[in-house]
């Protein structure tokens, strides 16, 4: 593949580009689904296409093609060329791209059993066997189980020297059932809502899920939240945990750290940050307990790589340290705009036919000092513990926010007392973050797989996780109905 790589080379240091890289990817997903008893999704599929990049003048080229000849990575070459002197004439400032020495490696996803030589035949079988279970009870209207693979092999060539090859592998898989009685209607999934858990590993993941083994105290939760009371309005401790909290750190966190979005390249469309330039280094975020670290070398992580789409080394950095906003997501090109001698490595693309952005890294809510659940149920008075999102709003600023889970539990001095239904909360970032007054030890400290993050135009889907352990917030909003 390096060959072709080389001819895109040819033509772009001919045309004495600036800067010029070229991505050829193969793309491999693999998706099964289960409903009520009947095979609902069977999807294997695979692309291979390249895409060039080209800085010329100061100005962005890019073209793409699924057809892999060296004819035609000439053609697509040259046009990335022609586009870019196109848009230098209307370019409002010169691109310059931040230093990063060539590297020449190869790099893959660990893991220990390949999830796509394991027979189709045995992954329906786990699916079946989790929906049957699910359907037991007959207030189970709708029950489905799910498993997803994807592998990704890249071979990324740059004009400065850099020859990486990387093979990306996720796995994923959840099951979920939906409870009517009357006018009621009430969902659980395991692990996770929205998809499911995904992480950068082999089938592993999908044996320690164990879906079969949940499923029934899976639907017995549907079944139970029918007849549960309605979360309480009002002020109280909120302790989140699980998918909840990585959806909290994803969109009050990770999308506001976002360089492009933060210098207002991205307004338009997905919105602006309240976490403005000015305040780095300075502004209060959260309470002195809140770090938030970003890190493309976290072992499962789905955002963990050996290099970014910009062939930046994997990197590991704070966005919020001891409370105060330290850092954020970066490419080569936005860096330099704020002083940054070097891009943290946050720029990757979806496939081979879109150009490269800033994309949120794994980020993760390091451990505290709270020790395990229980000892953070025992220290609060009056609370509610929050699991599983199941709607989320928040503003174009990353500043005002509603979520709503799947289910909640009342805690009263020191003690789980009931099960609740439709729970919600609401805050403003800095406020939320602020109020986090307790965050579990690392024996708590989970992953959690985001895989369908959307943002750009044309709209691109990328993959990430965020690993925390369970937090208290004190005196948070919640009981707010969804409008």
């Amino acid at each position: 593949m390096f060959g072709f790589c080389e001819e895109a080379m040819d033509v772009l240091s001919s045309r004495r580009a600036d800067f010029g890289d070229i991505r050829i990817v193969r793309n491999r997903t693999q998706a099964l689904g289960v409903r009520n008893g009947e095979t609902g999704m069977v999807d294997d599929s695979e692309t291979l296409g390249f895409g060039v990049r080209v800085l010329l003048g100061g100005a962005w080229g890019f073209a793409s093609s699924a057809l892999l000849t060296r004819a035609e990575v000439r053609r697509v070459s040259l046009l990335a060329v022609e586009i870019a002197r196109a848009s230098a004439t209307l370019m409002e400032r010169k691109v310059k791209l931040a230093p990063e020495p060539a590297w020449r490696d190869l790099w893959q996803t660990p893991f220990i059993k390949d999830p796509f030589a394991v027979p189709v035949e045995e992954k329906f079988r786990t699916l079946f066997e989790a929906d049957r279970l699910m359907r037991r009870d007959r207030r189970i209207k709708s029950a489905a189980a799910s498993m997803r693979f994807v592998r990704e092999h890249q071979w990324h060539a740059t004009t400065e020297g850099s020859r990486i090859e990387q093979v990306l592998l996720s796995s994923g898989a959840d099951c979920r059932a939906t409870a009517v009685e009357g006018a009621q209607v009430q969902e659980r999934g395991w692990p996770c809502s929205h998809g499911g858990q995904t992480l950068a590993m082999g089938y592993e993941l999908i044996d320690q899920l164990d879906l079969p083994g949940h499923a029934e105290r899976t639907a017995a939760e549907a079944v139970a939240l029918l007849r549960a009371p309605d979360c309480p309005s009002g002020e109280m401790d909120l302790i989140t945990y699980g998918n909840q909290l990585a959806l909290q750190i994803h969109e009050s966190v990770g999308h506001a750290s976002e360089l492009d979005r933060v210098l207002g390249y991205e307004e338009s469309y997905a919105g602006s940050s309240f976490a403005t330039t000015e305040k780095l280094g300075k502004f209060r975020y959260g309470s002195p307990i809140v770090n938030l670290v970003a890190d493309a070398t976290l072992p499962g992580g789905l955002a963990t790589a050996g290099y970014d789409d910009d062939a930046v080394k994997a990197q590991r950095w704070h966005i919020v340290k001891d409370g105060i906003l330290s850092g954020y997501m970066t490419s080569r090109e936005f860096s330099p705009q704020i002083g940054l001698r070097r891009s943290q490595g946050s720029c990757r693309a979806d496939g081979f036919a879109n150009i490269p952005i800033v994309r949120i890294c794994n980020l993760s809510l390091m451990p505290g000092s709270a020790g395990s659940l229980d000892d953070l149920v025992r220290s609060t008075r009056r609370g509610v513990i929050m699991e599983n999102n199941k709607s989320w709003s928040i503003d174009q600023r990353r500043l005002n926010f509603q979520f709503g889970c799947e289910i909640g539990w009342l805690v009263e001095n020191g003690k789980i007392k009931k099960m609740v239904r439709n729970p919600t909360y609401q805050g403003i970032t800095p406020e939320f973050w602020g109020s986090c007054d307790a965050i579990c030890g690392p024996d708590e400290w989970r992953l959690w797989g985001v895989a369908n993050c959307g943002k750009g135009q044309p709209g691109q889907t990328a993959a990430m996780c965020h690993g925390s352990s369970p937090a208290r917030f004190k005196k948070v909003k919640v009981g707010v109905k969804a409008g």
